[in-house]
Formats: structure tokens, C-alpha cells, sequence
């Protein structure tokens, strides 16, 4: 349906003099204003996601998807490719197909094709387990599945038609493959006749979902983008495609006026002062390279010749349409972005150089000389470029300045760069590249300011400067000089030729130490800087200050630092810089610095790790007002293979205040992978101090770091210390490995303690599940050794497309049983239990199936693997009327009373009767129970005051019945009293209730936690209990639940049968907005089968609510609480808190107080909708009768007409109706 709008060329005209009719042969009468409001909510009634948009955006073709907001709502840029948006500062426009694929259509011509599609959707396959977006197995991507034919295929998936990008386009996207699935991946771009490859690549490509950044550069009228996957018969080609993003694409605007330090283009856009006459059309018309503003700069594009550089050693003027199949090899040139443009590439072997000259040349007047040049580094990471100064006509010879050095892999790119000469002699500029292997250097559009005058006469032609004159840097320190007898690359120092491998390895190989320098470690007093080098391509770089030339908050008292400061690049905003490459590392090295940062509000400084390509995240300090210097440390660990330091950072050098970043007194310390340090032997751990000798795995995505912890979500050793943490973070898929570069001992027991509840989905290698693990270590299989031959231990965090974080703390060997007083569940050891008499009681677990008796599964674990305490009751073992005792070993004396809390399983057949007894001093029956109470394990529990040390005596009595058993399972001791069954307040865990998760329902489970809780998943602020953020309650996140599981369990102990008993609980259900429905539901579960008997869901205000329920069974049941999805979306979590089972007892109504919020029930709002709707039918009646009445009048002639009220705040937009606050806000 097309949009309402009011006004239009049909309605009245009122002028001073009075009001125009329409003419009597107009079609259709339009409809009052007053009635427009009553028309709208009717029809946005009946029909859910209609709205009005009363300004609706007119806007010629030509303007639409070019990557300009030009309607306020951006309509004129949806369905182009991306969300339309209005991006903030520094945002792309984004598709991540959560919901469409933005105008992305497949163009395939056969059955190999793309569709959009998600994880949940299969189970199985080779697809990803989750999408890049979300990191779940609810996200969307575009994806080619398997194709089984043999013959090729190719799979293109195609954008809509895109207008007019900006010479500083950006195309960002991640795709998801692995080696030997696809045979080729390509990305290209359309317009007009030419297609040019913006990307190609055969492989092989990483695991997990791998970032492609590509520059579209100036593109003008339309295009497309097209990304196709080829397979064969050898190559299956399942491929996924994720979030998409057009990074600074769209032109400048027109403006009235420019701010100062701009340029007013012909089409009013404003462009800055430094892009005139730059060779990029920036002001989108080409009239900031105007020939009558730049018409005295000499611009040399090489289409036709050299022009003024035709000095050449090692160049050549080439073209990509002619290129060698060079993958490496520009696939446009920067002048025309085409395949047809010619640029120079160097032609020289890698290692040598390839040397470009300028003729003589003087700057004019005071002015300075200006050369804007555009490079390509790519392929290797030993490519170099650099410029020099060669000054002339001086008496004495000058050996030529380097002036600019750029090294390294820029991608695929040509990247703008400026460089300013005063000089009082003639001079010239020189251009030397050098390759590396595989590697390409190009130079394209030479661009002299006005200000650089050619000498015309020359008395005696300079020659190209000699290789050994030119201060060529390769990975060598600048101290070191190569000797004859050492081969390219290597080092000589003293008798010796290190070679380029073992330079910077932190292994001093050279006396004096000439390998290491330049590695990193600095004070940025020497102009080498550590070896750390610029890699920006943007419009901040990293450079080299002294404390005289830094200015603001950020100013070093004395000496020099890093620094962010501008650039001349024109893609991208932050700023780069490199170290060499290093390693490989130990486990203790750490990296430590000083820094600063000012930069609001927004703005950041990170650390990164580059490794083979990929990129980890190690260290970040987000946008501060505060900019004095600060001092920290990174542990960077174990590192089997070389790699790279990169620091990034990024600020609004423009912004209020003096903003700025600086880098100082950066130190690599014990990164020799020989240091062996005292924390390096301790395995045992409580990650109070440091991480001992546990350091993460960076092999994966998904790393574990030591965090600090407060609130419930506390550390084990003192409540609120430290811990070792996994966090999904960024990462998608993947094992998150945390090793001990300690050797452990070949027999001894590890302790260790994990949270209540880890992530959905998520297990820890060798661990059995529960909050107390322990492992015997001549169980474990070696995951690593040492040139000693000994093994390491390591745990590994598994997760499988979903969100979540799992936690690690108090780390011990042992060289007995693992230690812990208050829970023991049977899985490592009898915890101390003696078995008196015959030894009747023994430990056992079920795995093979053929037991001859005992529960077919545990309770900690419910599986047959899982271990429990069992005794043989029938008469051959245990004859009628005798007891079997199960002793546990002397506790201390309590301070306050307790709950022993445990579970317990008797055969079908008479399994007898299970007496529990305290000795404190002497012996005393404190809990007889039948131990015949169905096939469910039955949680037992009595109260413990003692103020002697104690022991608990469990007996079984025998009753002579052939094949009976009793067994016990998970002992708890908790402080305070006992809950009644079906219970729980939450405040020291689940009680009775089982959150685990529910077979046939997807593996989802509740969680359990705190307001103060650290939480990926927004949730209560406070519980119920307490109505702080320091109280816990039971809770669920909807957003996890898809096709994969559409529901979660959370189920008490099983309870005995009961005519009438009521439940009574609190919930809290914070769906943000009305179309996020998820549903609470209380099911009664026995072996009669399963009954509703109460449910609730859709939008509800983010508060605690009531309910009660009646309950009765006939047989013994157990209720559950099930979080599911009512439709789709669900988006939202639920909370549930003071679950209290009133046995034998009716439910009644409470009465309302103040605080208290009545139990929602669904009739009052259903009359009032029916109320509601009578009163917009009377209203359009009278309105519609009000109309007809003045249909040839003119209304609104007074200006004291009353206007109808209750319309007067109400605001239509796209999305509905909004109420004003005072509708809406809560009583």
C-alpha cells in the first residue's frame, strides 16, 4: 500500500480571502485532516507493520543507490545492496541477510546457486555452524551448498544496479570455505562494458570465516558487484557469503556554504583544500581537477609514455589487459580504474632495485615543491618502496635523504601519498622500488605542484645514484652491514651469517646482540624506532616525535614517542604500524607499554597479533577524555610461528580539545621460547596473581584471558578475584586452548573448578560436567611434548554456534583425590565415603550396559558414564531386617546450621528403606525413606547443626526381595536451612531443579545468575528475593531458540502425587518490542504424560509478575518450566525467581499492595480492544457524518475552532504509532 500523505493538490485551498472547493469533476474528495489520524490507526489495526510516512522522499533514479541518504528515512537507498540507513560517523552501509538479501539475486544458470540460509536450518553438513553476525546457528548469510555433478559450475551471486562511488570506496565482506571445497572464488565489478576483477583466489583459504576488504575506487554512473564461487568435480563448492559493507562510498553533498579550509565545487559539494588537483575526481563532477585550477601542475599518468620521468632502471609501463598471469598484479590502473589503463610496474628481480628519476627540478620562491604520487605494494612482505632527495649544484656531493618508506602487503590497492621539498639548490626526486617474492611495486600519476620548476638547461646529466648509495631498507637492522661471504638477506656479525629466520626470533645468536635489535623493544629515541614501521594507507599515520614538536595532553615531558598524526592516504581512517617479524615466542612473554589517549567521542588504540593473515585482537584502550599516560602489559604467550606486533589506533584529530594518541617505551619481555621462569613450573593456579604457567592457544578464534570478577558471577578463590575466562568475543567457531608449559606429573589427580552452568552447547575437554572437576592424569593423552618427552596438559572450551562464556579457577594438582568438603559427586573418587561391614556399598557406573544392578544413569551427568555410590539389597547380599552403612569422613564443626542435600534411586522391586544418621559423639536417625518411589532419582535432604565434628551414616535396610538396589548420588552441604521440595529462591543455586538440557529439545538449558552478572544477553536488572542486582534468579535468552530447538526445560525433583496443591511463582518477561513474542508455559510431566496447565507470552513490561497455578496429579510428577518460541522472532529473556510449591494447600488470590502487580490475565484486555474499537467506529461516524455536513464549506475559516481532541500528541512514523510518554510510561 502506497503511503497517506495530507495536503495534496486535491485538498482545499484557504487563503485570507476564504477557501477554494475542488472542481465538481474531480474523481474523489479527500478526507478532512481531523479524520486522517482516526483512517490511520484502523487501518495500522488491521494491518500489522503498515504505517504512514506523512513525508514522503521524491527523488530522481538518478540518485537512487548511490550510497547517499537523500530522504530523511533513506528509502531512496533500501533494497541496493545494503540496509538502507543513515550511517553514523565512520559506519559503512551494511547487509548481514538477517532480514533479506538486500537486493542481492542470484543470476546462477544451473542447479549450483546461491539462496539465503542459516546454520539452524541443517543440522548436519559442511556449511558453517553459525553466521559471521550473530556468531549463532539462528544468523543468516548467503550460501552455495554442495553440488554433486561433475561437471564445472560456476554460482554468481549478483548486487543490484549501484550509482556513482567515491574514489576512496571500500567493499568489505566474509566468506566462509574451506581448503578443497571450491575450486575458485572471484569478485568483480561491472560498469559499462568492462568487468574488472577485484579479487581472485584459488586458496588455500583458513578456517572459520575469513575477512576481504577490496577498493572500488571512483566509480562513474552505474554498476555491479558480482561474487561467484566455481566448482568441479574434484571441489564440492560450499561456500557462505556474510555481512557486506560499503565503506565511505558516497560523494560529498551539496552545501550552501563550505567550512573553512574547503573547496566549493561546481556542484556545491565541499571537497578539502589537499584534494585539488589530486588526480581523483572527489568533488563527483571532476571540478576539483579542473585544468583551470591545475593547469599549471604536471601530471604524468604513463597512458602514452614516461612524460618528465624518462630516467628508468628497472621499470616498465605496462597495463593490466597485457599483464603476465601474476596474481599479484594490478588488476587497474589508478588514472582511468581500469583493466585499459597503463601504469609502471617493476621488472627487476626481487632484491634488486628499480630506480626512477625526475628531471632537475627547483622549487620556486618560497614556496614548497609538492609530488602526490600513487603506489601499489602487494604480494610479499618484503616489497619497498622509497623516495629520496637528491639535492645538485652544491659544491661538495650529497648523498640522497630518504623521505618516505613504505614496506610491506597493502593489498590490492593504490594508495595516495604527498611529499612537501623546500630547497634552495636544484634537485631531483627518486623512485626505488624493490619486489619481494611473488611480489609486485607499481607507481601510477606522478603529480608536480606548480611550484616545481624544471631546470631547462643542464650542464652535466646526473646519472642514476648506484645501489650501494641508496640507503635501502630490507629486515636487516640499519647497524648491521652485509659482509661479501654472507648471502643476500643474511646478517654478518663477527664470524658469523645469521640467517634472515633466526633475526629477531629472541634467541641472541650475534655477542653483541646486532640479530635482536630493532625487534620491537624502544624508547623511540633512535630514529630506527624499534624496527616499528608505518604501514597506514589513510589519513592518520604513526610517526616519530619529539616532546618539542608534540602539543596537548598526550606531550611527553622529555624525549621522543609514537605518535598519530595526518596523513595524505585517502582510504580508510585508522592509522598502522609494524613491527618486523618476530618469534617464535614462550609461554611468558609479555608485552609492556606506555600510553595515552584523547579522543571523544569515539576513537580507540589496539594492539593486534598478525599471524599467516590472520589478525587476533590482544590488547585495546576504547575512547577516553582522560589523555595522561597510562602503563600496561599484554601477555602475548606461546607462539609456534612467526609473526607480526601491529599496533592500530584511530582519533578525530578535528575534534573538540586537543585529541591525540601516542605509543612509548614499548619492552618485550621473557619471550625466548628457552626462559623457563618460576610461574612457568606452577601448574597449580588460582589466577590471583597472574596466569602461573597457563597461557592461551592461538591457533583458533577463541582465547581464554584472565579477567577480574565481582557479583555473583564471582571467581571460586575469594568471591570476587580473578580467574581464567573464555568468551566467545569475536570469534565464531572453534576450541578456545589454554595450555601449561609445566610438565605434569605422571601420577596425580587435577582439580579444578568451573561455573554451575557453562554455555549451551559448550563442554571442557575431559571434564565431566558439574561445578567440581577433576582428572587423572594417566587418563590424559598427550596433547603436546617437550624435547624432554614429557607431556603437557592443556584444556580445551568447545562451542558450537552459540553465544556464551565459560570460566576456569583454583587449578591444583594433587597427588590424592580432589578436595571439596561440600559436594561430592562419585565421578573421580568415593570422596572419602568407607563402606562398613561386608563393603557392601561400592562406586560404579553403568557404560556397558550390562550392571547387574544400579540406576541405568547418574544423576550429575545423567548418562550411563556418569559414576554413583549403590548397594545390593536382595536377600543373597543383604538379608531382610540387616542394614548396610555408608560412612563419610570427619567434617569439621559447623558455625551455622545446614542442608545436606542429596539424590537417591531405588529398583522397581522393593528396593527396602534408606536411613540417614549424624555421629557427633554419639549417633541419632535423623531421615527414614522408602527408597521405592518410581524410576526418577528422588532428592533427599536434612537439616545438619553441629557443633562437634560430625560424619553422615547412610544405611540401607535390606527386605529380601531378589535384584533390588539403593544408590546414591550428588551430596551437597549448604549453609542455611533447607528449601521444601519444589522450592527455590535461587540465592544459592538451582535447589531441586534440573536445568539440564531436555533430549529432543536442541540442547538448550536455563541459566543461572544475578543481576550484577556479566551477561552477553540483556536480562533482570535485580531478583525478586532481595530486588537488588546482588540476588539470582533462574533465567532463559529466546534469542538462542530456532528450527534447531524451539524449547528449554527446567524441572524440579519429582513430588508425590496430590489432589489439589498450588505453585506460586515470580516471572519476568523483557521482550523489547511488541512483535518479539516468546512464551512461558508450566507443565505437569508423570508417567500419565505431559499437561499444560499454564502459559503466558507476547510483549510484557520489564517488571517481576506474579502467578499461581493449581496443581493435581494422580501419579508422582514433576513440574517443569518451559521457555519456547510463541512465533517468530523471539528476541528477549525470561526470568524466573521465588518458585514456592504449596503442597496440599489451594491457591489464593493475594491481595493487591502497593509494589505488588496483580496476576496478568488476557479477558481485561480483550474487552478493552473491543472497547476500543467501538470508540474508533463512533468517532469515524461522527467525524465521516461531520464531513459530509461542510462537504462544500470551507473548514477551518475560524481560528477559534476547537480541534478534536486526543489526537493532538500522537506522532505516525514508519514503524506504527508512538503514544506520548505520558500514555506510555508505566503507573
Amino acid at each position: 500500500m502506497g503511503p497517506v500523505q495530507a495536503g495534496t493538490a486535491q485538498s482545499s485551498l484557504c487563503t485570507p480571502r476564504g477557501c477554494t472547493s475542488p472542481a465538481p469533476s474531480d474523481p474523489a474528495m479527500p478526507l478532512p485532516g481531523h479524520l486522517l489520524p482516526i483512517l490511520v490507526l484502523l487501518l495500522a489495526a488491521g494491518s500489522p507493520g503498515w504505517a504512514w510516512v506523512p513525508n514522503h522522499c521524491r527523488i530522481p533514479s538518478q540518485a537512487m543507490c548511490n550510497f547517499v541518504c537523500d530522504c530523511g528515512d533513506c528509502l531512496d537507498e533500501a533494497q541496493c545492496g545494503y540496509h538502507g540507513a543513515s550511517p553514523a560517523l565512520g559506519t559503512p552501509f551494511t547487509c548481514d541477510f538477517e532480514l533479506d538479501p538486500c537486493g542481492w539475486r542470484d543470476i546462477s544458470t544451473s542447479g549450483y546457486s546461491w539462496l539465503r540460509d542459516r546454520a539452524g536450518a541443517a543440522l548436519e553438513g559442511p556449511g558453517p555452524r553459525s553466521d559471521h553476525t550473530l556468531g549463532t546457528d539462528l544468523g543468516w548469510y548467503m550460501a552455495v551448498g554442495t553440488h554433486r555433478g561433475k561437471e564445472t559450475a560456476t554460482a554468481a551471486l549478483r548486487s543490484p544496479t549501484l550509482r556513482e562511488a567515491a574514489p576512496s570506496c571500500k567493499l568489505r565482506l566474509w566468506y566462509h570455505t574451506a581448503s578443497g571445497d571450491v575450486a575458485e572464488l572471484r569478485l568483480e565489478l561491472t560498469h559499462g562494458a568492462e568487468t574488472l576483477t577485484l579479487w581472485q583466489s584459488t586458496g588455500p583459504w583458513g578456517p572459520g570465516w575469513q575477512e576481504l576488504a577490496v577498493t572500488a575506487g571512483r566509480i562513474q554512473g552505474d554498476f555491479r558487484v558480482t561474487f561467484s564461487a566455481t566448482r568441479n568435480a574434484t571441489h564440492r563448492g560450499t561456500v557462505a557469503l556474510d555481512d557486506l559493507e560499503f565503506w565511505d562510498c558516497g560523494l560529498p553533498t551539496p552545501q550552501a556554504s563550505c567550512p573553512l579550509g574547503h573547496h566549493h565545487c561546481q556542484n556545491k559539494a565541499c571537497v578539502e583544500l589537499q584534494q585539488l588537483c589530486d588526480g581523483e575526481d572527489n568533488c563527483g563532477d571532476l571540478s576539483d581537477e579542473d585544468p583551470r585550477t591545475c593547469g599549471q601542475h604536471t601530471a604524468t599518468d604513463f597512458e602514452t609514455d614516461l612524460g618528465l620521468w624518462s630516467r628508468s632502471e628497472g621499470w616498465a609501463r605496462n597495463h593490466s589487459a597485457g599483464s603476465p598471469d601474476h596474481p599479484a598484479w594490478p588488476c587497474r590502473d589508478h588514472s582511468r580504474n581500469s583493466a585499459q589503463g597503463s601504469f609502471l610496474v617493476s621488472v627487476a628481480e626481487p632484491g634488486n632495485l628499480a630506480a626512477l628519476s625526475s628531471p632537475e627540478l627547483q622549487a620556486s620562491g618560497a614556496s614548497s615543491c609538492s609530488l602526490v604520487f600513487y603506489y601499489y605494494l602487494h604480494g610479499s612482505e618484503a616489497g619497498c618502496l622509497q623516495l629520496f632527495l637528491q639535492t645538485l649544484g652544491s659544491s661538495t656531493p650529497q648523498a640522497p635523504v630518504l623521505l618516505r618508506r613504505r614496506r610491506g602487503e597493502l593489498g590490492t590497492t593504490w594508495v595516495r601519498d604527498r611529499v612537501d621539498i623546500q630547497s634552495a639548490h636544484p634537485f631531483q626526486i627518486l623512485l626505488a622500488g624493490q619486489t619481494g617474492p611473488g611480489g609486485v611495486v607499481g607507481l601510477d600519476d606522478l603529480i608536480l605542484s606548480e611550484h616545481c620548476r624544471p631546470v631547462l638547461e643542464v650542464s652535466t646529466p646526473q646519472p642514476l645514484p648506484p645501489g650501494p648509495r641508496v640507503p635501502v631498507l630490507g629486515s636487516l637492522p640499519p647497524s648491521s652491514r652485509l659482509q661479501d661471504f654472507c648471502q643476500q638477506g643474511h646478517l654478518a656479525c663477527g664470524d658469523l651469517c645469521v640467517p634472515p629466520e633466526q633475526l629477531c626470533d629472541f634467541e641472541q645468536q650475534c655477542a653483541g646482540g646486532e640479530d635482536e635489535q630493532a625487534c620491537g623493544t624502544t624508547d623511540f629515541e633512535s630514529p630506527e624506532a624499534g624496527g616499528w614501521e608505518d604501514a597506514s594507507v589513510g589519513r592518520l599515520q604513526w610517526q616519530r616525535l619529539s616532546a618539542q614538536e608534540s602539543q596537548g595532553a598526550g606531550a611527553a615531558a622529555t624525549g621522543h614517542f609514537l605518535s598519530l598524526q595526518r596523513a595524505w592516504g585517502q582510504l580508510g581512517t585508522e592509522a598502522r604500524v609494524l613491527t618486523p617479524m618476530l618469534g617464535p615466542s614462550g609461554p611468558s612473554c609479555e608485552l609492556h607499554l606506555a600510553y595515552h589517549l584523547q579522543s571523544q567521542p569515539r576513537g580507540f588504540l589496539a594492539l593486534v597479533v598478525v599471524d599467516s593473515g590472520s589478525r587476533e585482537l590482544a590488547w585495546q584502550a576504547l575512547s577516553s577524555s582522560a589523555g595522561g599516560w597510562k602503563v600496561d602489559k599484554v601477555l602475548l604467550g606461546a607462539r609456534r610461528r612467526p609473526f607480526r606486533l601491529e599496533f592500530v589506533g584511530l582519533v578525530d584529530l578535528d575534534g573538540p580539545d586537543q585529541q591525540g594518541a601516542g605509543v612509548d617505551n614499548v619492552t618485550l619481555r621473557d619471550c625466548s621460547p628457552m626462559v623457563i621462569t618460576k610461574r612457568d613450573r606452577e601448574v597449580s593456579c588460582n589466577f590471583e596473581r597472574d596466569t602461573c604457567s597457563w597461557y592461551p592457544g592461538h591457533l583458533s578464534d577463541a582465547h581464554w584471558r584472565r579477567v577480574e570478577s565481582h557479583g555473583p558471577e564471582h571467581d571460586h578463590t575469594t568471591g570476587q578475584g580473578s580467574m581464567g575466562h573464555s568468551d566467545r568475543g569475536g570469534f565464531q567457531m572453534g576450541a578456545g586452548h589454554l595450555y601449561s608449559s609445566a610438565p605434569c606429573p605422571l601420577q596425580a589427580t587435577l582439580c579444578f573448578w568451573t561455573p554451575q552452568t557453562p554455555w549451551p552447547g559448550a563442554t571442557v575437554h575431559t571434564c565431566s560436567p558439574g561445578p567440581r572437576c577433576q582428572l587423572c592424569l594417566r587418563n590424559v593423552s598427550a596433547s603436546g611434548t617437550t624435547s624432554m618427552g614429557l607431556r603437557l596438559l592443556l584444556f580445551e572450551g568447545l562451542r558450537d554456534g552459540y553465544h556464551g562464556t565459560m570460566a576456569l579457577d583454583d587449578v591444583a594438582v594433587r597427588p590424592g583425590p580432589c578436595w571439596a568438603p561440600d559436594y561430592c559427586s562419585f565421578e573421580d573418587s568415593d570422596c572419602g565415603f568407607s563402606p562398613g561391614g561386608q563393603s557392601l556399598w561400592r562406586r560404579q557406573a553403568n557404560a556397558s550396559g550390562h550392571t547387574a544392578w544400579g540406576p541405568p544413569a547418574d544423576h550429575t551427568t545423567e548418562t550411563a558414564q556418569g559414576h554413583y555410590m549403590v548397594v545390593d539389597t536382595s536377600p543373597d547380599a543383604l538379608p531382610w531386617g540387616q542394614t548396610a552403612s555408608l560412612t563419610s569422613k570427619e567434617h569439621r564443626p559447623l558455625a551455622q546450621s545446614a542442608c545436606l542435600t542429596f539424590w537417591y534411586h531405588g529398583s522397581l522391586l522393593s528396593p527396602g528403606a534408606l536411613q540417614v544418621h549424624l555421629e557427633e559423639g554419639r549417633r541419632h536417625q535423623v531421615l527414614s525413606l522408602s527408597a521405592h518411589e518410581g524410576l526418577a532419582w528422588q532428592l533427599g535432604s536434612v537439616e545438619v547443626q553441629a557443633e562437634q565434628a560430625w560424619r553422615v551414616v547412610f544405611e540401607a535396610v535390606g527386605t529380601g526381595v531378589a535384584h533390588s538396589y539403593v544408590a546414591l548420588d550428588d551430596l551437597l552441604l549448604q549453609d542455611g536451612p533447607c528449601p521444601q521440595p519444589g522450592s527455590c529462591d535461587f540465592e544459592s543455586g538451582l535447589c531441586g531443579w534440573s536445568h539440564r538440557a531436555w533430549p529432543g529439545l536442541g540442547g538448550y538449558s536455563w541459566d543461572w545468575g544475578g543481576g550484577a552478572a556479566p551477561s552477553r544477553y540483556l536480562q533482570p536488572p535485580v531478583d525478586h528475593t532481595l530486588g537488588t542486582e546482588a540476588g539470582h534468579f533462574a533465567f532463559f535468552e529466546t534469542g538462542v531458540l530456532g528450527p534447531g530447538g524451539r524449547a528449554a526445560w527446567l524441572r524440579s525433583e519429582p513430588l508425590p502425587a496430590t489432589p489439589a496443591s498450588c505453585l506460586r511463582f515470580w516471572y519476568h518477561m523483557g521482550f523489547p518490542e511488541h512483535f518479539y513474542k516468546g512464551e512461558l508455559r508450566v507443565l505437569l510431566r508423570s508417567a500419565q504424560g505431559q499437561l499444560a496447565v499454564w502459559g503466558t507470552g507476547g510483549h510484557r513490561r520489564h517488571q517481576w509478575l506474579e502467578a499461581q497455578v493449581e496443581v493435581a496429579s494422580a501419579k508422582e510428577f514433576q513440574i517443569v518450566f518451559e521457555a519456547t518460541l510463541g512465533s517468530q522472532p523471539a528476541l528477549g529473556p525470561i526470568g524466573l525467581d521465588d518458585v514456592e510449591y504449596l503442597a496440599g494447600q489451594h491457591c489464593q488470590q493475594p491481595a493487591p499492595s502497593l509494589g505488588d502487580t496483580a496476576t496478568p490475565v488476557s479477558v481485561p484486555a480483550v474487552v478493552g480492544g473491543a472497547l476500543l474499537f467501538l470508540m474508533l467506529l463512533v468517532l469515524l461516524g461522527l467525524g465521516g457524518r461531520r464531513w459530509l455536513q461542510k462537504r462544500r464549506s470551507c473548514p477551518f475559516q475560524s481560528n477559534t475552532e476547537a480541534t478534536a481532541p486526543g489526537f493532538d500528541n500522537i506522532l505516525f512514523n514508519a514503524d506504527g504509532v508512538t503514544l506520548p510518554a505520558s500514555v506510555t510510561s508505566d503507573p
